[in-house]
């Protein structure tokens, strides 16, 4: 006969082992650091609340706690309802704990430096559909005298998740169609490569072929994307060509340049794109940056199952 599952805050923490060094923490928390009895209380709940989850799932000691399996419990808190707030202090708890466990050389590694809150859930970045890029995309009509360069344009932005600096700027140059191939410079003038796909080789094929040429009046400085009197396009160029067609397409959310950024990491990784490949291709200095979009495409999933599943 298997024993009963402690229910009590008393009863869990009896349960829990030492290897997770809980009686450490209070300890600590209250001689050394002169922490209140209900602040004690409050991170000796939420602390306790974790390790009955690791331990669930298989974790038996302090020193076996990864990133992801603390990032997979804070999830939990967010679908059992808990409040912003109470996140927030659950994972204030958690960060406590391993700065003194790794303060008194208990563990080498603090799972919790890039856990998130859920301040940061909350602005997240607004992301298309495959649906609306689709529309966006195909907004310019050949009707507009311009259209060639704004459909290579949107294709490029999104295509290759450029930021709008980096769109802007490219240089005939640096659009190599034969390899299917931008070369990029981004943030700390650091240079990628980022593969295009055949609708955008083939949009900016014929801009450069057929317009841009007829744009280019001597003040292009080799730039690939000109304005209608033919100089390099600005930022505010850029953004109001944009918000034409998000108009145009009947797209009702707001829409930045930044937004088909978003949309090209999150379309790739919801369909089984390596991490690592799309921080290349963002051109992402550290992992934990493009992380965030797999929180994206958490939430997608989980907003996808609300909507459709009977019992959700």
């Amino acid at each position: 006969m298997t024993a009963p599952h402690p229910t009590t805050l008393d009863e869990q923490l009896a349960s829990v082992p030492s290897a997770f060094h809980l009686r450490l923490f209070e300890d600590t928390l209250a001689v050394e650091e002169g922490a209140s009895p209900r602040t004690i209380e409050a991170y000796r709940r939420d602390v306790v609340r974790c390790v009955v989850y690791l331990r669930a799932n298989g974790v038996e000691s302090a020193a076996a706690i990864t990133p992801a399996v603390l990032r997979e419990f804070v999830y939990t808190l967010k679908d059992a309802g808990l409040a912003g707030s109470s996140i927030r202090r659950a994972i204030s708890a958690l960060r406590s704990w391993f700065r003194i466990l790794v303060a008194e050389g208990v563990v080498t590694k603090d799972p919790t430096e890039r856990l998130d809150a859920p301040k940061i859930w909350r602005t997240l970045p607004e992301v298309l559909t495959v649906d609306e890029v689709s529309r966006l995309l195909a907004a310019p009509g050949l009707d507009e005298r311009l259209a060639f360069r704004d459909r290579a344009m949107l294709e490029l932005a999104y295509g290759a998740g450029l930021r709008v600096s980096e769109w802007i700027g490219l240089a005939m140059r640096d659009v190599l169609l034969e390899d299917g191939l931008l070369r990029v410079l981004g943030k700390g003038n650091k240079e990628r490569l980022v593969p295009i796909g055949r609708s955008a080789i083939g949009a900016v094929a014929v801009y450069a072929r057929e317009l841009r040429p007829v744009l280019e009046r001597g003040q292009g400085q080799g730039v690939l994307f000109l304005s209608g009197q033919g100089k390099p396009l600005s930022r505010m160029g850029a953004w109001k060509i944009l918000r034409k067609y998000v108009e145009m397409a009947g797209i009702t959310k707001p829409v930045s340049p930044h937004t088909l950024r978003h949309s090209f990491a999150t379309h790739l990784l919801e369909g089984g794109a390596d991490l690592r490949a799309v921080q290349e291709m963002l051109g992402h200095a550290d992992i934990a940056t493009t992380q965030i979009y797999t929180h994206v495409d958490r939430e997608y999933l989980r907003s996808v199952h609300k909507q459709f599943h009977p019992r959700a």
